[in-house]
Formats: structure tokens, sequence, C-alpha cells
């Protein structure tokens, strides 16, 4: 650990900036969105997907290699024309911006990555999903929504060993202090943990964060090098214990929970949605594989209407964390002072305007946070 940095203040100047900055965030999320509505629309209007289908089965007959084939071409062909977009939002945009440290070689190198390991487990699920379609075309939704949850178990418990190391170097905290302080948050919380571990946020971004990642036997703590440079012991304990709060409230398995709930309507709309496909674009069934780009924007568009819904939920689930954070520290001035400090580091927008937080927020705004720690710090005194 430095030494303690001072108490923070909100960077009046920096909140100018980082209102724009998440401005220009937001326009690109909307380009974004539209750009993969359009491609998946110029997919069925110009008659594409029966042409890449017809492609795949001049060489294959095999429904397995069928799916794969198609489903690479659609796949790589939307990531390579929405790269330059990637690019600039991904690393340029936060150059600009003074919020990356990560090098073109490393952002190249991410990529790749992402792409394979991306790539590898949406070809599973892609598989699994046509799977379904042909074994039960009545109840296939109602499979795969159940199947999604048991995914969704099983990749929690195993992103922290698997796949979060291949993007980031992990390493036991050094501060046996801290550590021990952490470990024992942990432990009152009744949260076994498997370790603290530094990891080195500070090769790619300026921004800071803390997490308690991983299920079952893989459960750790993890800190940026950039929060434990910048923050005080007593506010990184404060952060961390409003992430053991979620634990404390069962919060990850509601989470995935009500995350299952939302993917299986979506499954069941894109259901019907296939179902209409059928009729009036002339695929032969639904588990046709050129209804794909239908099945995407189906799904795509449900999850867009039930966004303000999901965010609604969270911020709740965080307002409650929070509040944890505050009872099992006895110290929500430290808990304040992290926000406004990460507020600040992150760039991030303290008291975005309503209807910004209603659809895109997660979590509440981080003056709304603030204001909480002070009003309970203020009840106890």
């Amino acid at each position: 650990m430095t030494t303690q940095p001072p108490r923070p203040t909100l960077d009046t100047e920096r909140q100018q900036k980082a209102k724009q900055y998440a401005r220009v965030r937001r326009r690109l999320f909307v380009v974004n969105l539209a750009f993969g509505g359009l491609y998946a629309g110029l997919w069925l209007a110009l008659g594409i997907s029966p042409l890449v289908k017809g492609g795949v089965l001049r060489l294959t007959q095999n429904p397995w290699l069928l799916v794969a084939g198609y489903g690479l071409v659609f796949g790589l062909a939307y990531w390579a024309l929405d790269l330059p977009l990637s690019y600039y939002s991904g690393f340029v945009l936060p150059h600009r911006y003074d919020q990356s440290n990560q090098t073109l070689g490393g952002w190249v190198s991410d990529q790749a990555k992402g792409l394979l390991v991306g790539g590898l487990i949406s070809g599973l699920l892609l598989e699994g999903v046509y799977w379904l379609l042909r074994a039960a075309p009545d109840l296939w939704w109602l499979w795969a929504g159940l199947a999604y949850l048991l995914f969704a178990v099983v990749l929690s418990n195993l992103a922290p060993v698997l796949i979060a190391p291949l993007f980031y170097k992990f390493t036991p905290l050094d501060d046996e202090e801290l550590a021990a302080r952490l470990t024992a948050l942990a432990e009152s919380a009744g949260t076994r943990v498997r370790g603290v571990f530094r990891f080195d946020m500070s090769r790619r971004t300026k921004s800071a964060n803390a997490a308690l990642m991983g299920i079952g036997n893989t459960r750790r703590i993890v800190l940026g090098d950039t929060l434990l440079e910048e923050f005080t012991a007593d506010e990184i304990e404060t952060v961390l214990a409003h992430e053991l709060g979620h634990h404390v409230h069962r919060d990850i398995w509601l989470g995935i929970a009500v995350n299952a709930v939302l993917t299986l309507g979506g499954l069941y709309v894109a259901n019907l949605g296939l179902r209409w496909g059928v009729s009036a674009l002339d695929f032969e069934g639904i588990g046709d594989v050129a209804a794909l780009p239908l099945f995407s924007l189906v799904m795509g568009a449900f999850g867009l209407v039930m966004m303000p819904l999901g965010n609604a939920y969270s911020r709740w689930r965080e307002r409650m964390a929070d509040h944890y954070a505050f009872q099992s520290t006895g110290q929500p001035g430290a808990f304040a002072d992290a926000m406004t400090r990460l507020a600040n580091q992150n760039l991030a927008d303290a008291d975005p305007e309503p209807w910004v937080e209603f659809i895109l927020y997660s979590h509440p705004a981080i003056s709304k946070r603030v204001a909480a720690a002070k009003a309970y710090a203020e009840g106890q005194t």
C-alpha cells in the first residue's frame, strides 16, 4: 500500500468531462444497437441467409456441422464489420479521455482472445439451442431456459480460474495486514474465500475496481492494482463489504434466477417469432438455421425492452448491498469517500439525468450512493 491519500471531493472539471464521455458512449451504444439490428435484418431482407445455408449444405449435410458452419460465417462477418466501431469505442475513445493505458498490441490481443473464448461459448450455446429445436420443437424454449440456468452456475464457478486469467494476471496480495482484514470481513459475513488477489488493471485502464469472484470453491477477493494504489484501507474495506452484501443477500443466486426467467421469456418470444417466420419468410421450420438472424433480432429486441426492468431490479439490490456495507463496517464516511474517489478516477458521471439512470444504469447514481452513506452517518450521530 502507498501512503494514505487525502479525503476526496468531487472534481467539478472531471465531472464535466465525465458527462461528455457518458454522452459519447451512449451514442455509440445506440449506433451499436442499430448496426446489430441492421446487420441481422439485411441477412433476411437481401436473401443472404439462405445463400449462406446453401453454401454450407454443399459442404456437409450433418446438422451439427451445418449449425457450426452457418454460425461461424454469421458471427465472423458481424465481428469483422463491427471491428472499426469496437476499435473506436474500446481503444480510441478511452485514450482520448485519458482513461486507458492499453497499447494497441494489448488491445488486439484482447480482441483475439475474446473472439476465441466468446466464439467457443457462443458456438456451444448455439449448437445446444438448435439441437433442442430439432429434438423438442414444441418445448425447446423451456428446456433451453433450464439449460441456461445450469450453464450460468457452471460458468460463474469456472470463470475465475479458466477465463479471467486469460485477460489478467492474478497474484496473492502482498499486503498481509489488508488481506487479513478483508478475509476477516468475509468470514464475518459467512463467506469463505480462497484468498485475496491483486490483478493488473493498470495494464489496460486507469479506472479502479474490486470484486468477489466465483461461487463455491472458486470464490475469491480480487482487487485492481489501481484501487490499491489510490484508495485507503478503510475505503477498500467498504467497497468489499458492498460486494459481500450481495452474498449475504443471496444476490448471486437470485441474479442467476432472475436472468434465467428473463432469458426464458426471451426464448418464448423467439419461439413465437420463429413460428411466424416459417409462414412469412418461408423457413423450412423453426429449427431452420437460416432463421438465426430472426432469432437474434427477436432476442435482441426483447433484451432491449426488458433492460429498464432488469436495471431497476439491479439498482434495488445494489442499494441493499450499500446499506450492508454501512452496517458491517460502521464506516459510511469511508464508503462515501470511496464512491467519490471512484467517480473522479473512473470518469463516471456522478449525477446523470433521471431517464439515463432509469434505462441504462445497473447501479444507483454515485451522487445518490454518497447521499445515502451520509444520511446513514447522520442517523448514527
